[in-house]
């Protein structure tokens, strides 16, 4: 199958009021598993590689790569996203490896900067046809807290997509990053007032740490693409302590990778069927 553009699957989520999975990719075992998972819920799916992963590797190209040949072997569509780049030269070299979507994040900056730094973004990748996620309000991190103070701003919000361009915006919404448990508290009026003032869609950010029926609603609000990297990671590591746990004699890290694989190729394809039929 033809390497899937990130917009086709996005877009159509988006006029369907469904969600899109967008997984992240920290290694092979990982993007295999995500796609395993969509085949078996026939759902499109998205391969997210962020900008941690990327230094973890050394490098983008080689996860790039292996992704992309995953994605173009699937018997499902599947995109390839370069996710939470703050590096414009990232961006740069995402486009020229074939990616068909980047998240640009400029949030910490100043708003006016933020605007003017992905501005320049999105003129870039635009002029080689590839989509841009930009990101609008703080999603909490490390130990981070739900603060109304750092919430999307709906007016600013549809200034903000007005004046980059961007083709969907992450928005903070009351999720966090890197959560290992499923208690977080979505606003989802907020959701549904954002959805109202801008025309493109949606991303949730740190959406490992919202319950299922959260998440639905979320979608049902007005989110499309939600991204999941720690819930993966749990289930991967969970996985692998439980087989060393039973076989400590085990060397070979195949041994041990291949249940965690299954782990995630599972969690995945449960999650994407919450977010919606296709």
């Amino acid at each position: 199958m033809p390497l899937t553009p990130t917009h086709e699957i996005v877009r159509r989520a988006h006029a369907d009021g469904t969600g899109v999975g967008a997984f992240n990719v920290l290694q092979l075992e990982h993007a295999e598993a995500i796609v395993t998972g969509a085949e078996r819920a026939d759902r499109p799916v998205v391969l997210q590689i962020s900008e941690n992963t990327v230094r973890y590797h050394g490098g983008l190209e080689p996860v790039a790569l292996a992704s992309l040949a995953l994605a173009r072997a699937a018997k499902t569509p599947v995109a390839v996203h370069l996710d939470h780049a703050e590096n414009p030269d990232l961006v740069r070299e995402a486009v020229e490896l074939g990616l068909g979507s980047v998240m640009f994040d400029a949030a910490p900056l100043p708003y006016e900067e933020n605007v003017a730094t992905t501005r320049e973004v999105v003129d870039h990748c635009h002029r080689h046809g590839v989509w841009v996620e930009g990101e609008l309000g703080e999603v909490g991190g490390k130990g981070g807290a739900h603060d109304p103070g750092v919430r999307t701003d709906p007016d600013e919000a549809r200034a903000f997509v007005a004046a980059t361009g961007v083709d969907a915006l992450a928005v903070a919404v009351g999720s966090v990053h890197q959560m290992v448990t499923r208690d977080a508290v979505l606003d989802l009026d907020l959701i549904a007032r954002l959805r109202a003032a801008v025309d493109v869609p949606l991303v949730l950010h740190g959406s490992s740490g919202v319950p299922d029926p959260l998440l639905a609603r979320a979608v049902a609000a007005g989110m499309t693409k939600v991204n999941v990297s720690t819930h993966l990671n749990k289930a991967f590591t969970g996985a692998v302590r439980d087989h060393l746990a039973a076989h400590p004699a085990d060397v070979d890290p195949r041994r041990y990778l291949t249940p965690a694989r299954v782990a995630v190729a599972e969690a995945v394809s449960h999650l994407l069927g919450v977010l919606g039929p296709r």
